[in-house]
């Protein structure tokens, strides 16, 4: 201790050239592993001088010197053990004559080894959590070098398998298998030719842009599958984005909201891993091109000929085209979509103000059913399959052929037929506007442009008489709805205002048969006032999907508030297991068709009256789960009445007596029942001309 401390002079004096020449020669000699021994020499302060002088004599060249600034320390006279067991050389402090000293460069920069203790000490010393663990995952992999190899290839291949799957993934569920991932994208191809040649940055940039696009369309794909399987359409990026907010709360009032909540959290988790694993993914795979140029040159050669190939000899493997251009195609297809969705919104607005019947008088409008009492109702879900499915179709045809017989005896008659709806599986005010209105309101901008114009909706048509109260019962309305203005309705009953204490069966707020209840209560048994008539519109919702629980029919003098149905929902089936199961599904939503058919015609053979003319049908065919990937967008429509002269008007229609049309009945599209009907009924067409 003393004899170190003795070598230090005081910056300026007498003895400082011999001692720094003394250092800069202890310090030549001693090799790099002898610093490295003795770490407590390391704290002990380094006299200016002795670092000056070492600055200007120690060779460059020599790594130990550049790597060990400890070695002052060790070069002192004295031995190593006398050091270490002196606790004050490890404490002294650092002169003041000596502020300029600097510490040596790292053993890396040098290109020597760095030992494993110089990362955690400089991590630590310097607050950075990162180094450290920065450190020890070099240290690792410096340990364990076969292991950091499979480790290396393994992240590779799965970072490969992920972007191949991005690029050729399809966007429907129909027919999805192996074979639809075992294709050759072309756009991997061209990445691989392009991306190695770029420098590093523009390369890396590209390669991020990349992979969050890519991640984009994956997203999309997967919006189209959904869209394809529950309504039959694709998604519309530039329409749709509002309907999964429908679909969200669809989600709370069939299986909770704890269980939503974590579906949306993991949605929202899901794409933004995606996002980020397809962009780290194509950055890997171009910097792992790019250190090998030769090996991907070749590799890149090879696949576009094999694309080529396959692609000009239409080479397929289980019916499915070996090469791919799956992405470019569907970017395509997107910017078309958009485009296209631009122009019909431009297109459409002219249609809506074409109107054979807008500028009829309303003394000319529907004269042939003056004094009647109308009933327009839609039943939710109700479509062709729920008629001929081998597995729905036994029981809904035997209940529809019953329910005309009891009609029958009461009275009533009925003609039926098909419509070809405006959606499918969902969006049921597309076809109730459509049915409506005359026009194809096939999505959401054409349902917002009709609802803002003056065109005629057929209830609106009843009003314009003067000669009928007009009035809706919409217990699946839960908010404000300003369309009640298009439809001409001058009272609208919601969810809300039918006196329901019963429990919500799912997203059916109310059993039908209560819902038909109230409208006798409230609407139905009470005459319009000054003699006119009134036109009703009802839509039911027991048929909704999920179809679990479903409610039961009940004594009508028993419905009281609804309470009675809470030992009945209460009994039914889990919405989560009737959604699981396919067949299930089939199964409940064929009952659910049986329930609302059996409440309306119960209704009406109890409440009916000679006047009473009722028109019902669906909205939309189920979901293609149900319904199937390949059916038809028909629904049923039939019209009932006691008066034989309303159905004598549509008598040429070649529609089939009773509630259940024929196979082979007349399909019109849904748009054009609007005009048949009022033509029908004796209305005069004065033509609005847009």
């Amino acid at each position: 201790m003393s004899q170190y401390t003795s070598t230090r002079q005081p910056s300026g004096t007498a003895g400082e050239p011999e001692a720094a020449e003394a250092e800069a020669a202890a310090r030549a000699r001693t090799p790099a592993s002898d610093a490295e021994s003795s770490p407590e020499t390391k704290s002990a302060p380094e006299p200016k001088s002795a670092s000056k002088s070492v600055s200007k004599s120690a060779p460059e060249s020599a790594p130990e010197s550049a790597q060990a600034p400890e070695a002052d320390s060790s070069s002192a006279p004295g031995p190593a053990p006398e050091a270490e067991s002196s606790p004050e050389t490890k404490s002294a402090p650092e002169p003041k004559s000596a502020p300029e000293s600097a510490p040596a460069p790292s053993s890396e920069a040098a290109g020597g080894p760095q030992p494993a203790s110089v990362p955690d000490v400089a991590g630590r010393s310097l607050g950075r959590p990162w180094n450290v663990l920065a450190a020890r995952v070099r240290r690792w992999r410096a340990e364990h070098p076969a292991a950091t190899r499979v480790l290396s290839v393994t992240v590779t291949v799965l970072a490969a398998a992920l972007v191949v799957c991005a690029l050729v993934m399809p966007n429907s569920v129909v027919g999805l298998g192996p074979a639809k991932f075992l294709r050759v994208p072309g756009e991997a191809v061209i990445g691989a030719a392009v991306l190695p040649a770029l420098p590093r940055r523009p390369r890396v940039a590209l390669a991020v842009v990349s992979g969050v696009a890519l991640a984009g369309m994956t997203v999309l794909n997967l919006l189209d599958m959904g869209f394809n399987q529950y309504l039959g359409r694709p998604f519309n990026p530039v329409l749709d984005w509002s309907l999964l907010g429908d679909a969200q709360s669809y989600l709370e009032d069939s299986l909770g909201r704890t269980a939503t909540l974590a579906a949306t959290a993991g949605v929202v988790v899901l794409v933004l891993l995606l996002t980020v694993l397809l962009a780290l993914s194509l950055v890997r795979l171009s910097n792992l091109l790019a250190r090998h140029t030769g090996a991907a040159t070749r590799g890149t050669l090879i696949a576009g000929v094999v694309w080529i190939t396959c692609s000009s000899l239409g080479l397929q493997m289980a019916g499915v085209p070996i090469a791919s251009d799956r992405t470019a195609a569907a970017l395509r297809v997107q910017a078309r979509r958009v485009s296209d969705t631009l122009k019909d919104e431009a297109e459409f607005r002219k249609v809506a103000r074409v109107d054979a019947f807008g500028n009829t008088p309303g003394s000319q409008l529907v004269p042939d059913l003056r004094g009647k009492d109308m009933i327009f109702t839609f039943i939710e879900s109700y479509g062709r399959s729920a008629i001929e499915d081998p597995i729905m179709a036994p029981g809904v045809d035997k209940t529809l052929d019953a329910r005309t017989k009891v009609l029958a005896k009461a009275g009533f008659h009925a003609k039926s037929g098909w419509l070809t709806s405006a959606t499918y599986g969902g969006s049921s005010w597309l076809g109730h506007s459509t049915t409506m209105s005359g026009l194809w309101i096939s999505n959401q901008q054409r349902y917002r442009t009709v609802m803002a114009s003056d065109h005629m909706s057929l209830t609106d048509a009843f009003k314009r008489t003067g000669a009928f109260d007009t009035v809706g019962v919409m217990p699946g309305v839960q908010k404000g709805w300003p369309e009640q203005k298009w439809y001409g309705l001058d009272k609208v009953y919601n969810a809300f205002q039918l006196g329901y204490k019963g429990p919500k069966f799912s997203w059916s707020t109310m059993p039908d048969q209560y819902a038909l209840q109230q409208y006798q209560e409230r609407v139905h048994s009470k005459k319009p006032a000054d003699g006119r008539s009134r036109m009703s519109l009802l839509i039911l919702t027991s048929s909704h999907q999920p179809w679990a629980p479903i409610p039961k029919m009940v004594g009508w003098d028993q419905l009281g508030d609804g309470s009675i149905f809470k030992g009945i929902q209460a009994a039914g089936n889990d919405p989560a297991d009737v959604i699981a199961d396919t067949t299930k599904s089939r199964q409940e939503y064929g009952k659910t068709i049986q329930y609302s058919v059996t409440a309306l015609t119960e209704w009406l053979k109890r409440y009916g009256t000679d006047d009473t003319v009722l028109v019902f049908l669906g909205d939309h065919q189920p979901i293609a789960r149900v319904s199937g990937n390949h059916a038809s967008r028909d629904v049923p429509v039939a019209i009932v009445a006691k008066d034989p002269k309303v159905l004598d008007k549509v008598a040429d229609w070649g529609w089939t007596d009773g509630l259940r049309p024929a196979h082979d009945a007349p399909v019109w599209k849904m748009s054009a029942f609007r005009d048949r009907f009022l033509t029908a009924y004796g209305s005069t067409p004065h033509p609005k001309k847009g």
